[in-house]
């Protein structure tokens, strides 16, 4: 068996708390670390930013929207490295508040991006995550408080622990077609695309987690959703109360878990503690 370098990889990492979070896991990762973007351009002029504080961050471009260009990067870490060590899944999209983008269109995107593209990277890169992988998907606090202000019918669907990957899939798909019909608060939904985005993420990282322990419970693998908190960054503004460092820290604890740890797993982690949703 050839010997492959560790490997960690940070999504839609050229900019915010996903470039926070690839300049900390250069500085803690004992390995390699990818640092992907959708643009090139862009994603370059991270990597030198990077190495002009002595670090040595990879590229690849991922546009997390395009299928083949996800497989393009599995295919680049399966020759290089044989597999993938860590995984996060940062890379998603918010509207501005004052947007003027019309709710179905901007709920279409939002769920394209933050929840069916997250899903297509993970149902790619899972299965080629080494044993005692570490997978991290970028959640928020935003998607509970949507659980929140979802109909008592749509909070049980959510919560219920046999819910699957297709009705959870079923259910986004539903929020998008409830919006175009201009019937989604008429069907229970809160008026947040980017809330039940997230909501989703959260959801999906539990059920995700289910499988892991089914069918790979021996490789140990250990995945959680994480909120990063109300950071400044080009998605929130400059209304964020937190550095995008001090955003960068949950996340790189939960890509850092020791090999020997089993939690947590499948959980909503804010500031390194597990939260109820």
């Amino acid at each position: 068996m050839p010997s492959y370098t560790r490997v960690a990889l940070v999504t839609g990492a050229n900019k915010g708390i996903g470039f926070a979070i690839a300049s900390d896991l250069c500085r803690q990762f004992s390995g390699d670390v990818v640092l992907t973007a959708r643009d090139v351009e862009r994603g370059r002029a991270a990597v030198q930013q990077l190495q002009a504080e002595g670090l040595s961050p990879r590229f690849h471009q991922l546009d997390i929207d395009d299928l083949q260009s996800i497989r393009a990067l599995r295919d680049f870490l399966r020759k290089e490295y044989g597999g993938l060590n860590v995984l996060v899944n940062n890379a998603g999209i918010a509207f501005k508040i004052d947007d003027p983008t019309p709710f179905d269109v901007q709920a279409e995107m939002t769920l394209k991006t933050n929840f069916f593209a997250t899903r297509n990277v993970c149902r790619e890169l899972l299965p080629i995550v080494k044993p005692h992988g570490r997978v991290v998907n970028v959640s928020s606090l935003q998607g509970s408080k949507a659980l929140e202000n979802c109909s008592e019918d749509l909070q049980e669907k959510f919560r219920c622990k046999t819910l699957t990957e297709e009705d959870l899939v079923e259910l986004m798909k539903k929020f998008v077609e409830d919006t175009k019909n201009e019937v989604h608060e008429r069907e229970g939904w809160p008026n947040s695309a980017y809330g039940v985005s997230k909501l989703g993420v959260t959801v999906l990282s539990r059920i995700l987690a289910q499988h892991l322990d089914e069918k790979r419970q021996a490789d140990r693998i250990l995945l959680n959703a994480c909120c990063p908190g109300w950071v400044n960054t080009d998605m929130v503004g400059a209304h964020g109360s937190r550095t995008v460092e001090e955003g960068a820290e949950t996340p790189v604890y939960l890509a850092l878990l020791p090999p020997d740890a089993t939690e947590p797993h499948g959980q909503l982690v804010r500031d390194k503690v597990v939260q109820n949703w």
